[in-house]
């Protein structure tokens, strides 16, 4: 399976009534799940969305394509991808992701240039949760 396959299913998944899902593969397998819901009770605004604030100017932001653990750098002894003022082409990687313990790559969706960094060194996102502002140039 791909990453793009995996990515695929992990959002339907989420998207799903489902609370469990078992994928086997003659290569291996995927579990995934999550909390059963008790109802239709009102959604319950994740952590970073309660401190974080809606960028101003509503800025383009390039959001985290699954969850995982964003890294900005290859290895911690490295420098990081991208800097606040980094021109930037399409394609170029932004940062990592890590989940289920696969790196991902995030690309750059347009030559950009990096105006804010939203997120930390080994911290949790959510999928869709803005990683960083840009200027498309």
């Amino acid at each position: 399976m791909s990453n793009e396959e995996i990515f695929a299913l992990m959002d339907r998944f989420e998207r799903s009534s489902c609370t469990s899902l078992k994928v086997t593969m003659k290569d291996g397998s995927i579990e995934l799940s999550k909390a059963a819901s008790a109802g239709a009770s009102a959604p319950v605004p994740s952590p970073a969305a309660e401190r974080r604030e809606e960028p101003a100017g509503n800025r383009p932001a390039v959001t985290a394509p699954l969850v995982g653990t964003y890294y900005a750098a290859p290895a911690p002894d490295q420098s990081p991808f991208v800097q606040v003022g980094d021109r930037v082409s399409k394609g170029q990687t932004l940062c990592l992701l890590e989940a289920m313990k696969m790196m991902s790559e995030v690309p750059a969706p347009c030559d950009l240039v990096v105006e804010e960094l939203l997120c930390q060194d080994g911290q949790l996102v959510s999928f869709g949760e803005p990683i960083l502002l840009y200027r498309a140039v």
